[in-house]
């Protein structure tokens, strides 16, 4: 069964594959030096993909049980692109249905347990290949000319703050903040007074450091509290990547929370990874990246605004911006793998370095595949609907030289 849905990958795949089985013996799809090659160290690693489908490809990689060779990116590339059916077994579908009853964020104690399984890993760790010095781990924007994570990142935070026009001396709420990185641009080039929200204990006190390095105290606060406890009510407020960490069950709860923030009139941005339509979130990030995450639809996101009494001023849809950001995290996190191992060999073992591999290499390609519906969208909007003297009436202010405001 197993060589039978392998030989149909391999006719699909438009690149020469080739599998070597534990007993040594082998398949290849076609002739030539192959550009991917999978070998199975264990009778193991093939009953998990009967099982599991791709699932178990993914994982008996994770643990060791197959080797691959060749171009990381090319082989998520020729999954994605039609090669393999990217779709969950029946026993895969029961796991994430397991992963969801033991580990959703419905509770303000689970969500914060998730939440620093990925971001409590310390800063050590994701300073090597995250962008200098803001650390935004979120989806940059590439506008033409940009050549560089860095900027492409300012790029992004500059973006944000001209489609909230944001004034000098504004209240701004940094929901799910991370380290901080758009609470000081806005602050710095901007004027704005600005609290950064977050729930892992770990990038609050590295921000809450930060804060008193640059001398921002009183322009810049930092508050460890779950998105449900937002304390008072803001000009602005900006989600940059929280809204697919809220939860499955979460979504109108965290929705209302970017209205209820808000004073009357005010705007925000909803800077999240959406799908395009509904399916279930990949069951590989769930239990190995992003515990309790859901990505919910475009659609049922906009329901749930308007149910909070939001006005959708604009939709951007980043997901090629994605493609290009995830490409340089990848490159960064392999150049700078010895250091991140070095932090805590324990650790940053070689299981660790395959998960996180798998993560980076297979959202780039996800991003960029013409088959993918999942997408990365900026939602501007305001709490009340707008004049046309509380905001622009065209986009020319997000694109003019001049700084927004």
């Amino acid at each position: 069964m197993l060589q039978r849905l392998i030989r149909e990958w391999g006719e699909r795949a438009r690149v020469s594959l080739r599998v070597v089985w534990s007993d040594g013996t082998s398949y290849q799809n076609r002739s030539g030096t192959p550009a991917i090659t999978l070998t199975f160290r264990s009778r193991a690693a093939a009953w998990r993909v009967a099982l599991y489908g791709y699932i178990g490809i993914l994982e008996s990689y994770v643990r060791g049980d197959i080797d691959f060779e060749g171009d990381f990116g090319l082989a998520f590339r020729t999954a994605l692109g039609g090669a393999m059916k990217v779709r969950h077994t029946p026993l895969v579908r029961m796991r994430n249905a397991w992963h969801e009853l033991r580990l959703s964020n419905r509770s303000i104690a689970q969500a914060k347990a998730n939440a620093r399984f990925h971001y409590g890993l310390g800063t050590e760790f994701y300073k090597p290949w995250l962008d200098h010095p803001y650390m935004m781990y979120t989806c940059a924007y590439w506008k033409e000319g940009t050549r560089t994570l860095e900027e492409a990142q300012q790029n992004k935070m500059e973006h944000v703050c001209r489609k909230i026009r944001l004034k000098p001396g504004e209240t701004v709420l940094d929901l799910g903040c991370g380290w901080g990185g758009f609470s000081f641009y806005a602050a710095e080039r901007h004027g704005a007074v600005v609290t950064g929200l977050n729930t892992t204990t770990e990038q609050v006190a590295e921000m809450r450091a930060e804060i008193e390095r640059r001398g921002m105290q009183g322009r810049v606060t930092a508050v460890e509290a779950d998105f449900r406890e937002i304390p008072g009510q803001f000009d602005k407020c900006v989600s940059i990547g929280v809204l697919e960490h809220a939860g499955r069950d979460q979504l109108a709860e965290v929705v209302r929370v970017h209205a209820d923030c808000l004073k009357p009139g005010g705007l925000g941005m909803l800077h999240y990874i959406g799908h395009v339509g509904h399916y279930n979130t990949e069951f590989f990030i769930r239990k190995y990246v992003f515990p309790g995450g859901w990505i919910p639809s475009l659609a049922e996101t906009l329901v749930e605004m308007e149910r909070a009494g939001l006005e959708i001023l604009d939709i951007e849809n980043l997901r090629r911006h994605y493609v290009l950001t995830l490409e340089c995290w990848a490159e960064r996190f392999d150049a700078n793998w010895e250091r991140i191992q070095a932090i805590d060999p324990k650790r940053f073992d070689e299981t660790f370095h395959r998960i996180w591999r798998t993560y980076l290499y297979a959202c780039a390609e996800m991003f960029r595949s013409p088959l993918s519906y999942t997408h990365l969208f900026q939602i501007a909007y305001s709490k009340g609907n707008t004049t046309a003297k509380s905001y622009p009436m065209s986009r020319a202010h997000l694109y003019s030289g001049d700084s927004a405001g």
